[in-house]
């Protein structure tokens, strides 16, 4: 009874050690092997389309001032003085008193009302200590308050007195205190692993300013850029992360032949259901700007990326379920393993999917309200391209999850299943192996 009972010890201890460092049970040399030989050249394939792609900056143009395509620079909130609309003609035009329009109504509350007479001075730029005056009507969405930071945005061609005006406030340093929260979460709850995990962010973020981005803007296929950018995303992130081995190994595996898959059902559904990929004013003027880019490669594109950190999350839990189940009990077959990891899987899928449709629905909330608003009926709002898209978008992606999960176990248990030999004592793989065989 004694010599049964003392091989765990070591699993257990192991157990322990891969919650740190990566799986508790090393994998064969062949495996190893066999699992290089697979992901070196898709890895060697991403640093040459990397090379290939690389852009050389974001190509220059001439600023049409219309959006977020405006010089701007930073100011500062001198003073604000209370002062009657009327005095300070906020209207723009003379109200006709008719407030049967919500034109009209607008125009009349605007003359009714007791405006802010903001003076904003110039902090940033060659017009640094340069002052100018805000006018902020009572109904206005933002409203003005001394010693605030604004953005100012600066029209060239503007008469002078009218040359600046407040675009947006200054809101870095609550983003920059919510992100050290953030940060600090992370690092206290994930230690080490959380350290990894912000620098992979970093990496992520990297990637996407400095490669995605510009080489989308000089002319390159947004779907061949979004692949390449997302693989090595991918690689970098899971690695880093997770550590080098078999078992982020499986996971970068069943999450490439994923991303495929929302690749190709994307493509194929984007161009059936002609989405154009230019919807807002944003993508509007982008294709102004780059008439050269497709709109609706780029549609595609985001939604591999957006795809991209679910499936992480998806493809690690499962081949972490399947590599603790075989330490658990390392006489259960592929079969085994498989079933006791989809059970697991199953109830992810559930949770995952509901975020994905409500992290779509919660972003085009205001959209939806405005279709309810003109009481357009559930059908109508489905067929339109704004709606569409977002369909398009979570259907995909929603798809490509659930093809993760029994993609990504079934990879997990023959790999883990498949580790015959010993790798760490003669004592161990025997029981293993005799377990094995007769589970057969």
């Amino acid at each position: 009874m004694t010599s049964p009972q003392q091989p765990p010890e070591p699993h257990d201890h192991g157990h322990s050690h891969s919650h740190s460092h990566g799986p508790a049970v090393p994998v064969s040399r062949h495996l190893r092997k066999v699992i290089a030989a697979i992901l070196i050249p898709f890895a060697t394939a991403v640093v040459v389309g990397l090379a290939v792609l690389w852009p050389g900056g974001t190509p220059a143009h001439e600023r049409t001032g219309v959006g977020f395509d405006r010089q701007t620079q930073q100011g500062k909130v001198v003073s604000v003085e209370h002062v009657d609309c009327k005095d300070v003609n906020a209207a723009q035009v003379p109200p006709t008193g008719d407030t049967s329009t919500p034109e009209g109504r607008e125009a009349v509350n605007a003359q009714q009302g007791q405006c802010e007479k903001a003076t904003i001075e110039v902090t940033t730029g060659p017009d640094a200590g340069r002052r100018f005056v805000e006018i902020v009507q009572p109904d206005a969405p933002r409203q003005l308050h001394e010693g605030q930071g604004v953005v100012v945005a600066y029209a060239p061609d503007a008469p002078h007195d009218l040359q600046y005006s407040v675009t947006d406030v200054n809101r870095k340093v609550p983003l920059a205190v919510l992100a050290g929260i953030f940060a600090l979460a992370v690092v206290l709850v994930g230690r080490m692993r959380g350290v990894m995990a912000l620098i992979a962010l970093a990496v992520s973020f990297l990637v996407l300013t400095y490669f995605i981005l510009p080489a989308i803007l000089e002319g390159s296929n947004p779907l061949v850029v979004a692949v390449v950018g997302s693989s090595a995303i991918m690689l970098i992130a899971l690695y880093m992360c997770h550590g080098l081995s078999a078992r982020t190994s499986v996971a970068v595996l069943g999450t490439l032949i994923s991303l495929l898959l929302i690749g190709l059902l994307g493509s194929l559904f984007i161009g059936w259901t002609s989405l154009s990929g230019n919807t807002d004013d944003y993508t509007g003027l982008i294709h102004g700007l780059y008439p050269e880019i497709d709109m609706s490669g780029l549609l595609l594109a985001g939604i591999i990326i957006g795809s991209l950190g679910v499936l992480d999350d998806v493809t690690v839990t499962q081949t972490s379920a399947v590599w603790e189940l075989h330490q658990a009990d390392p006489g259960m077959g592929p079969r085994g393993l498989y079933r006791a990891g989809i059970r697991i899987g199953r109830d992810h899928i559930a949770s995952v999917v509901n975020t994905l449709v409500l992290a779509y629905a919660g972003a085009a909330l205001p959209l939806l309200l405005l279709f309810s608003i003109a009481q357009s009926s559930m059908g109508t709002v489905a067929n339109s391209e704004l709606v569409a898209e977002e369909i398009v978008r979570t259907l995909v992606g929603s798809i490509g999850l659930v093809a993760s999960v029994p993609l990504t176990t079934g990879l997990a248990a023959l790999v883990v299943s498949a580790d015959r030999p010993a790798s760490g004592g003669g004592k161990p793989a025997a029981v293993r192996g005799g377990r094995r065989r007769r589970a057969k």
